[in-house]
């Protein structure tokens, strides 16, 4: 996928702050902007300065009025790999030890959740419609991104991977709460459990996304210039009134799986699957017994 060429940098207080990010790169062409997912880590992994970056942008955006789309991609030829076990790894530390089971270590974990899970958020929330253009791999929380987003088009090469239960976890940043309503809870039934990967053929069968292109990005743009062009309040309005529908059940099922993940993650499983990943092996599979074992 080409880079986005043509843009400008925003002025005032908010192309201070835009100037100023480390693992987002942000532009303005007319009406649209253009997000650049750009790491640092490996395939635009998300590390702490993504987590914190994430909202203060579409929070600018939301307030910046020169701006009435925004078109998210990634850079290098991927949307996303998702989190960043190796820069986020102090945080499960945290968490980990003393076997995670002190009860101020779960509830700052629980904490740290809600604010990722509210970063995310911020992509839904923010006022402007957001198109997401996804090229190459788009697996964990960039499908959790990719899923806040209003739009979402993906070149023919792209791959989706709901994979943190093949990490000993559960999905907890809202792709268990938004995919239900945007490929049926079926479909996503099977892609949570499984973990497997797939296409962009599939994808597009699911409804994942609306269509294909080999130019995704410069067909990203073409959308956002569209919805940029139409009465920006009435674009508006359709976007808090499909949110609106949704957004209470969507935050329930954010808070309980944030009390999940808090109280169950700190596992033997999540321990091995955490060594395998750095270490770069296959992870050990324990047997029944010993898993049951371990959920205290």
């Amino acid at each position: 996928m080409a880079e986005a060429e043509g843009g400008a940098a925003l002025g005032g207080e908010t192309g201070e702050l835009l100037r100023s990010l480390k693992s987002l790169r942000v532009m303005v062409d007319g009406a649209v902007a253009l997000v650049e997912l750009v790491g640092p880590g490996k395939g635009n992994a998300m590390g702490p300065d993504f987590w914190a970056e994430l909202p203060l942008v579409f929070g600018a955006l939301s307030a910046e009025r020169r701006v009435r789309a925004v078109l998210l991609y990634g850079a290098g030829g991927n949307f996303s790999y998702g989190l960043d076990l190796i820069t986020m790894e102090p945080v499960f530390a945290a968490l980990m030890g003393g076997n995670g089971r002190n009860a101020a270590q779960r509830t700052e974990f629980r904490r740290t959740i809600g604010r990722l899970q509210q970063a995310v958020a911020s992509v839904q929330n923010c006022v402007k419609p957001v198109i997401a253009a996804i090229d190459g791999w788009c697996i964990g929380g960039g499908v959790d991104i990719a899923a806040a987003a209003d739009i979402r088009i993906a070149s023919p090469g792209a791959k989706f991977s709901v994979r943190e239960v093949r990490m000993a976890m559960v999905a907890d940043l809202g792709s268990l709460q938004r995919l239900p309503r945007l490929i049926g809870e079926a479909a996503t039934r099977h892609l949570a459990l499984t973990g497997e990967d797939i296409d962009a053929a599939r994808a597009l069968s699911l409804g994942l996304v609306t269509e294909l292109a080999q130019d995704v990005l410069g067909r990203g743009r073409e959308l956002a210039a569209v919805v940029a062009a139409n009465p920006p309040l009435a674009v508006q309005g359709v976007k808090e009134v499909l949110n609106f529908g949704h957004s209470r059940e969507v935050q329930s099922g954010l808070d309980y799986v944030a009390s999940w993940n808090a109280a169950f993650l700190p596992s033997a499983d999540f321990t091995e699957a955490m060594g395998a990943f750095g270490e770069q092996r296959r992870r050990r599979v324990r047997d029944h017994e010993s898993q049951g074992a371990d959920r205290s």
